[in-house]
This record gives structure tokens, C-alpha cells and sequence, in this order.
């Protein structure tokens, strides 16, 4: 298993640029964030758990490699959509790995390539792909590529551990767009204690 690497520097960082944040670190001590290095793979993980539980997620994905073995373009490619939806997934949701496994087959998006390009052309290339939005590239981005600076306003949790950590009613973006800036350059850090912190009871 591979993890998220970060260490003092980022910590030591985060802490001098916010006090809050920076309590939090305390609290919660160093996170072990389990990483998929495969950028396919990833996006696969990725589709499957839109708008479902981390429980429903863990269940699809178990069946899904029952039924193709290695999570890869070709063993995606070589089943049917109806099989693919048998795992537990919309129809729709067997529609977008069928699209993306194409894509990597026919070199429409080569996801090698992917790790050499900026966080913005990352994220324009895979949401050209059908059921691929922002939110799901920028979690490839943290999750695949360990990228440094990434807090998603799409991300639910984060935006809960933010208001929560600063005792916020609501959060404007705006408001959002102050705290990302000021955890930059190690947004990515700031966003795993977020995540706890969303989490938390």
C-alpha cells in the first residue's frame, strides 16, 4: 500500500500560515491516505464511488475486479455494459468506464501523459471524458498523483471541515477561495485534515 508522502516542511508550513489549522495538525497527528498510482485504476475508483457510500463503493469495486481481474483498458473494454452493471452500478456509471477504457485503447486521452502535465491540463483532458467532472480529476489529482495544491469547492467534506474548523454558518466562495490561497503551496495537506475534521463527530 502507498500513501500520500508529506512531512514537517508542509506541516510546519500550514501551522505558520494558520493558527486554526494548525491546532487541528496537533490534534490529529500525521494521516496515512492510501494512493492509487495508476492513473486508469484511480479513475476507475474514482466513477465508482460518485454518489455513493465509502460501504456501497468498497462492495461495487470488490465485484467489479471479481468479474475482470486486473483493473485495466483491455479487461474493461472486453465486457458488456450489462455486465458491468451486474457489479451494482447505474447504467450510466457502466457507460462512462466502458467510454474511458476506450479512450485509453484508442490513445484519446493517454494517461501516462497525464503525469507530465500541470494540474490545469490534467483537469481539462479527463473532463472530456463522459461522466468525468471537475471534482473527480482534482481527487485523481491528490489521490494518483499526490499533486501538492489541491482543495476542491466541489469536495462536500472539505468544504464541511473548512466551516467547521473556522465555525462557519455558511461558506461563500469567496470565503473558500481565502482559506485555499493561504494554505497554497501545500493546499493538498490542509485538505486530508479537512477531511478528518469533516468526519468528525
Amino acid at each position: 500500500m502507498k500513501y500520500f508522502v508529506y512531512g514537517k516542511k508542509e506541516v510546519d508550513y500550514l501551522k505558520g500560515k494558520d493558527k486554526k489549522l494548525g491546532e487541528a495538525i496537533d490534534d490529529i497527528g500525521p494521516i496515512k491516505r492510501p494512493i492509487t498510482p495508476d492513473p486508469f485504476t484511480a479513475l476507475v475508483g474514482s466513477i465508482v464511488n460518485q454518489q455513493i457510500s465509502n460501504k456501497a463503493a468498497a462492495t461495487v469495486h470488490r465485484r467489479l475486479v471479481e468479474l475482470v481481474g486486473e483493473i485495466s483498458p483491455r479487461n474493461i473494454a472486453d465486457k458488456s455494459k450489462d455486465e458491468i452493471q451486474s457489479c451494482g452500478m447505474s447504467h450510466r456509471k457502466a457507460g462512462y468506464l466502458k467510454g474511458i477504457a476506450e479512450a485509453a485503447l484508442t490513445g484519446q486521452v493517454d494517461f501516462d501523459l497525464l503525469r507530465t502535465m500541470e494540474d490545469e491540463e490534467v483537469i481539462k483532458t479527463l473532463t472530456s471524458l463522459r461522466g468525468v467532472g471537475v471534482w473527480t480529476a482534482e481527487m485523481l489529482l491528490i489521490n494518483s498523483f499526490c499533486r501538492p495544491d489541491i482543495v476542491s469547492y466541489r469536495d462536500l467534506a472539505i468544504r464541511r471541515g473548512m466551516m467547521r474548523l473556522y465555525n462557519l454558518e455558511e461558506l461563500p466562495r469567496d470565503t473558500f477561495d481565502y482559506y485555499r490561497k493561504r494554505y497554497s503551496p501545500y493546499g493538498s495537506v490542509a485538505s486530508l485534515y479537512l477531511w478528518v475534521l469533516s468526519a468528525k463527530e
